[in-house]
């Protein structure tokens, strides 16, 4: 295979890295994880990985061109290529090698389309990390992000990375520019996430259609201080400063009105030890920060009461910070069972 000089440089700095063997059979299965956008104040730019939930994806090269996709889930998701958020990622991606490739892709969706967590991000982060793996690794994480993107422009209606970047990177990202595209990956301490999921849908391009067009100076100024602080606080380990910059005067106050019970489950929260939290993405899933595993455990049991209360269906997550972003499930396996014949 054939690749300019420029993507031989670029394969020098990726950080994807198999064992030997594995995609014997030219396929590979990967998990790809829930991602939570925004963190408050960081609307488009900061983002986190998290452990659970996580989507199951297998890829298979073929060397004949064309992209075959199959859906094993139940949201009746689009198969046409080009309708696919993995289908265009993927396409993106081909559209930079210099031979005609194709690929076949299983899905099985465990992050619900519309529910906040990232679902768009995780099909089309997962496929080109996967297509990457098989390919050699021609490509840096950049570039992978850069391919992601196409998908969340056909999810969304705009090119984003705040849920991209730490499904690719692991851990929390900072999306400094989109173009040209700059992602920082940030430390951050220990912490878990506690999310409820009413089973509601709030699509993404219906959030950013009711967002206000212009802000206010005092509170872009609030704003910034809030992002400054947040990103200070990870990087110090100062959970005092990171309760107190998770806070958002801009977006939340605008979508937190399309989520039943948004404002009990924050303030309840808060009230019960919680760091803070807010809207995970463009919701309807709420998510709460906790320095300790038995806060989170109340912090749940705030939200179930919450939501028994609306009469709405819902599911719940306690869960931790996904440091590793997305995992080749297949190289994992292949290394127990080497593992167990010893």
């Amino acid at each position: 295979m054939i690749f300019s000089a420029y993507k031989m440089m670029k394969q020098k700095e990726n950080l994807y890295h198999a064992p030997s063997g594995v995609g014997v059979g030219r396929s590979i299965k990967v998990s790809s994880p829930a991602t939570i956008a925004n963190l408050v104040c960081g609307f488009d730019v900061l983002g986190m990985a998290l452990n659970d939930p996580q989507d199951i994806m297998q890829v298979t090269l073929s060397d004949k061109p064309g992209i075959s996709i199959k859906h094993i889930d139940n949201y009746n998701l689009p198969t046409i290529v080009e309708e696919n958020v993995a289908g265009v990622s993927l396409l993106s991606l081909i559209q930079e090698l210099d031979e005609n490739i194709g690929f076949a892709i299983i899905i099985d969706k465990q992050i619900k389309p519309g529910s906040g967590l990232g679902s768009s991000a995780a099909s089309a982060a997962g496929v080109v990390v996967a297509a990457n793996h098989l390919l050699g690794n021609p490509f840096a994480k950049e570039d992978l992000v850069r391919f992601a993107m196409a998908g969340e422009k056909l999810a969304s209606g705009v090119k984003h990375a705040d849920n991209i970047s730490p499904c690719i990177y692991g851990g929390v990202t900072l999306v400094r520019s989109i173009f040209p595209l700059d992602i920082i990956s940030l430390p951050a301490p220990p912490m878990y996430v506690t999310v409820v999921h009413p089973q509601i849908e709030v699509k993404t391009s219906d959030a950013r259609e009711i967002l206000r067009k212009e802000v206010l100076l005092k509170d872009a100024i609030k704003q910034w201080g809030n992002i400054a602080g947040l990103v200070a606080g990870f990087m110090k380990n100062d959970y005092g400063l990171i309760s107190r910059s998770l806070e958002d005067v801009i977006i939340e106050p605008v979508r937190s009105m399309l989520i039943p019970g948004f404002d009990q489950v924050k303030k309840k929260s808060t009230d019960a030890g919680a760091l803070g939290g807010g809207i995970s993405g463009s919701g309807p899933s709420i998510f709460m920060l906790c320095e300790k595993e038995n806060i989170a455990r109340k912090v749940e049991q705030i939200m179930k009461e919450v939501y028994d209360e609306t009469g709405l269906a819902y599911y719940t997550y306690v869960t931790t910070i996904n440091n590793e972003g997305i995992v080749l499930r297949q190289a994992q396996d292949d290394l127990r069972q080497a593992q167990d014949r010893l």
